[in-house]
């Protein structure tokens, strides 16, 4: 504004000086009164235009002192925005939901990296039994010990949420989350290149859940605070499967995706089943909340089928029961454990490495197969930035070795201990000691002991 206002006085004021300086020499010395009037008016009109000049100037270095302080000053994080204010987005981010619907997105960024002793050969790599501790991968009646390395950031995980209450009252939610445990696009000498794996897609409408999601048969509340990705992987059930279900209280009735799994005659690798069941799998579940932690018992039946011939479809009826909960003990620990038993709940055990649901015999009939399995753990938090666990998982299985062979897996079992630091909220480093055993029917076994570290930040 200044430098325009300066630019349009500098014409007129040399203008006027131009016509007063024509105007002087007829009247040089015959109207001194009225040359000394001029002088004094050139005078006032120099005055201003130094006076515009030099306003011009000092504007002009502010101006340069600002854009010099700007350019120095470090980048400063945009302010939070204070509670009632509106939003930096006009417009909602879920433009076809219903009104009023709340969108979140959350994960975590976390690294694996395991150093592995196996006493009878390695565990082949590229499989699961490299990423993290699954029993049934430990090599039995190999070449000898060998050690090896392993890191991956496959478990690192995004989801994202939509929940709604409706004017009616109606709830409505819906989930979707992925991690990057899918099969390799990359390979680990480049670029380490991993595809994204659904985890969970369902939907909530009030009491009923729709969709792909933890099984009822799991207590996910008392899972272990394990540094493996699992932990407790011999005996805990872990299942994600597509189901419907409905809550009441402290009741959760499901119908679940049926699936066999089953142990060929003979001792071949396993089978699973590709004709499945009519019937879905059938779950209930019961959970007593209070104080001092919960208590749930669950249980389940549901129907195997194999066909070992096109045309010919075998038939069993599988059943299974579980315990587990939380107790804690005082402020700073806890016990969480889980116990399940029952015949053709293989699948449901140990993400279905350990044992099949059930066994055929030489005609192509189809028998459940027994087992039981659970673990005990300790959790204690020793400051509110550093906690510890120690927890023993076993399981153990009921093969008849007239039709499965001794080959296949009678029992599994290990030890873990763990200390977890968090030095600010949701970032955690944790190591965890694994000793493992894996023992078939012929008595042969194998051990594995692993020093599993992890760094994970959750958002």
């Amino acid at each position: 504004m200044t430098q325009t206002i300066a630019a349009q006085a500098r014409p007129r004021l040399l203008t006027a000086a131009v016509l007063v300086a024509l105007a002087l020499p007829g009247a040089a010395f015959a109207q001194t009164a009225k040359e000394r009037e001029l002088e004094a008016r050139i005078a006032q009109l120099e005055s201003q235009v130094q006076a515009l000049l030099g306003q011009q100037q000092q504007t002009a270095a502010q101006v340069q002192e600002v854009r010099t302080a700007q350019a120095a000053a470090p980048a400063v994080a945009a302010a939070p925005i204070p509670a009632g204010s509106q939003p930096i987005q006009a417009t909602t981010i879920t433009p076809q939901a219903n009104p009023g619907t709340k969108f979140t997105v959350g994960g975590m960024i976390r690294i694996d990296g395991m150093a592995t002793k196996t006493t009878d050969g390695d565990i082949a790599k590229g499989t699961a039994g490299r990423d993290f501790y699954v029993p049934g991968a430990i090599p039995v009646g190999g070449e000898g010990p060998d050690t090896y390395m392993d890191a991956h950031a496959k478990f690192s995980r995004l989801w994202f949420d939509a929940s709604t209450v409706l004017d009616s009252g109606d709830k409505l939610g819906a989930r979707v989350e992925m991690d990057f445990f899918g099969g390799t696009l990359g390979n680990s000498a480049a670029t380490n290149t991993y595809g994204a794996t659904l985890r969970h897609a369902y939907l909530t409408y009030n009491n009923w859940l729709v969709g792909q999601t933890w099984s009822n048969f799991m207590d996910t509340n008392a899972l272990i605070d394990a540094v493996d990705f699992v932990g407790p992987t011999d005996a805990v059930v872990f299942v994600r499967q597509p189901q419907v279900r409905y809550t009441s209280g402290p009741w959760t009735v499901s119908i679940e995706s049926p699936e066999t799994t089953v142990q060929p005659f003979g001792g071949a690798a396993r089978i699973i089943a590709g004709d499945n069941s009519a019937i879905p799998d059938v779950i209930a579940r019961y959970t007593h909340k209070a104080d001092w932690g919960h208590v749930s018992f669950a249980g389940m039946a549901r129907q195997l089928k194999y066909e070992p011939a096109p045309g010919l479809d075998s038939t069993d009826t599988g059943f299974g029961a579980t315990v587990s909960g939380l107790v804690k003990l005082g402020d700073s620990t806890d016990i969480r454990y889980q116990v399940s038993g029952g015949e053709g709940i293989g699948r449901y055990i140990g993400l279905a490495t350990i044992q099949q649901d059930a066994m055929v015999d030489a005609a192509g009939n189809l028998d459940a197969l027994g087992g039981w399995a659970g673990y005990f753990g300790v959790r204690q938090v020793f400051s509110p930035s550093v906690r510890g666990n120690l927890f023993y998982a076993r399981s153990q299985w009921d093969n008849d070795t007239a039709w499965t062979g001794l080959g296949v897996t009678r029992k599994v079992h290990s030890v873990h201990a763990n200390v977890i630091w968090s030095p600010v909220p949701k970032l955690d480093f944790g190591v965890e000691a694994i000793w493992g055993e894996r023992t078939l029917e012929s008595g042969v076994d194998g051990e594995l002991m692993r020093l599993h570290t992890m760094a994970r930040y959750s958002f």
